[in-house]
């Protein structure tokens, strides 16, 4: 006898859903000092979704002094580290158990496919938190060489206050990249989310707590960059900045940082990542599946997104081909359909930008293959786009220097390795790349050559927790992941013990 599972009627889910909508402050959820509100638009429709409190200045200094008050308090600071592993491993249990409602808040608010949030953003991010908990006593500290008459110790401490800035694209994901090792060094966080996508983030923040993270350890402040992002780029008593967006405000909060306390600042700033195809590659199958879902998965909106094919001329007429059948394959539709493959872009002001780049690539002398808006049934408002691919691109325009952050793909035709790899170096980003050969000798050698904090070869975006994420030039400085991200949220401390005469003391 067989058993029938049922597919949950997410639409459904989601029209019943009543998000918590106001910050999260030194352990409670409150509005905005002075009211302040910004609309949240469900990019599946258009439609409203809900209304957010949208923090401000004060709002801001209200959870940096909470954090800094707990952290000086010690609750979480100074606890064993066994009990810091007990409370997030703790929490990871909670998200899984919370699934269902994390990644439809996941998908309603950022337009990834419903399958995809359940299978992936939401198990990764509770992994990345659970790994961390695991580390926190793996971590061994040091004693130096010193002579007979000195002990010295090498020592980890947290930095203190640790402010998070997320963006849209992978809003739980790259959360719990930051403030998972962070608060597993001891540190208290304050995370700003995305507007447009702030609702994970303070559902995370009510697990945090029934997890048994102290008040003002975890903060999640909801507001406009300008505002809230600024304020706590700003903020004297913030001991660190972490970062992923865009260059432009990457930047800035350099400055703020040189204008207030000198506070470190870590950022990850996108990417144009080459897919190098070299004519020897033999599987050009497997190649254009990993080309294709390189750049069209989520829409395109994935910083380290294969975005530009750089493809040897004698292979260019069959892998095109092939990436374009794969691309007319992907299932395009509403992200609360479990068939759906693609979802939507973000918003509106997104896909509007990215509609744009078509003109470009036709002014460019590029060939256009789809890039057109897409309005599925009884969506006709929502964000989507088909996939594209633009071929026939000059490395050296708009369409192969600029982050589209959407499913945009860029060819470029070489001839010979030397000359593809220097056309995948000639980028102002180095955040990922991959090369794709059959002789492995030139794949090693072309790997060394590629300017990039990632490079896959014959394969794209395998990725773990294990490994550290981030970039060359500027895609930022510093990294997420692995054990590296706990030099991110530490700070060495040495202890210079003198023992005097080497001989010991008689009765």
């Amino acid at each position: 006898m067989s058993t029938v599972i049922e597919t949950p009627d997410w639409i459904a889910r989601a029209d019943t859903l009543a998000p918590e909508t106001r910050l999260f402050i030194n352990g409670d959820f409150r509005p905005a000092r002075d009211g302040a509100t910004f609309d949240s638009f469900s990019p599946r429709d258009g439609r409203l979704l809900c209304t957010v409190s949208s923090a401000g200045e004060t709002d801001v200094d209200d959870a940096v002094r909470a954090a800094a008050r707990a952290f000086g308090h010690g609750l979480w600071s100074r606890a064993d580290r066994r009990e810091r592993a007990r409370v997030l491993t703790r929490l990871s249990d909670l998200m899984l158990e919370n699934l269902d409602e994390l990644a439809l808040l996941e998908s309603i608010d950022s337009g990834h496919p419903i399958g995809d949030a359940r299978r992936v953003d939401v198990p990764q991010a509770a992994r990345t938190v659970r790994w961390y908990a695991e580390a926190i006593d793996k971590i061994y500290d040091e004693v130096a060489p010193t002579p007979q008459s000195a002990l010295a110790l090498i020592t980890r401490e947290p930095l203190g206050v640790v402010g998070a800035v997320v963006p849209w694209n992978y809003p739980l994901i790259i959360s719990a990249w930051k403030i998972a090792p962070a608060l597993a060094a001891g540190n208290s966080v304050v995370l700003k989310p995305a507007e447009l996508t702030s609702l994970s983030a303070l559902k995370l923040a009510e697990l945090a707590a029934e997890a048994g993270i102290p008040e003002g350890v975890f903060n999640v402040v909801p507001g406009l960059g300008p505002v809230a992002g600024q304020a706590l780029g700003r903020h004297p008593l913030v001991d660190k900045i972490t970062f992923t967006g865009s260059p432009a405000v990457g930047r800035s909060f350099l400055t703020y940082s040189g204008e207030s306390n000198g506070k470190q600042v870590a950022l990850e700033l996108g990417g144009k990542s080459a897919q190098v195809v070299l004519a020897d590659t033999e599987d050009l199958a497997a190649c254009a599946e990993s080309v294709a879902w390189g750049i069209f998965y989520n829409a395109g909106q994935t910083c380290h997104g294969g975005s530009r094919l750089i493809v040897d001329e004698r292979v260019h007429d069959e892998l095109v081909d092939r990436v374009l059948a794969v691309g007319r394959s992907l299932v395009l539709g509403d992200p609360l359909d479990e068939a759906t493959q693609i979802g939507t872009i973000a918003s509106e002001k997104q896909l509007d930008r990215v509609l744009g780049y078509t003109d470009i690539a036709r002014a460019e002398g590029a060939v256009v293959h789809g890039g057109g808006r897409v309005r599925p049934d009884g969506l006709g408002d929502g964000y989507y786009i088909e996939p594209t691919v633009f071929d026939g691109v000059n490395n050296t325009g708009r369409i192969g220097q600029e982050e589209i952050f959407g499913p945009a793909l860029a060819v470029t035709t070489v001839r010979g390795a030397a000359e593809a790899v220097h056309v995948a170096n000639d980028s102002p980003y180095g955040l990922a790349a991959s090369v794709w050969s059959s002789n492995i000798t030139t794949a090693h050698a072309a790997a060394r050559e590629l300017r990039a904090g990632t490079v896959w070869v014959n394969t794209f975006d395998a990725s773990d927790i294990i490994t550290p994420f981030g970039g060359f030039k500027n895609s930022g400085s510093g990294r997420d992941r692995s054990l590296h991200a706990f030099d991110a949220y530490t700070a060495l401390k040495t202890t210079w013990i003198n023992l005097g005469a080497s001989n010991l003391p008689t009765d």
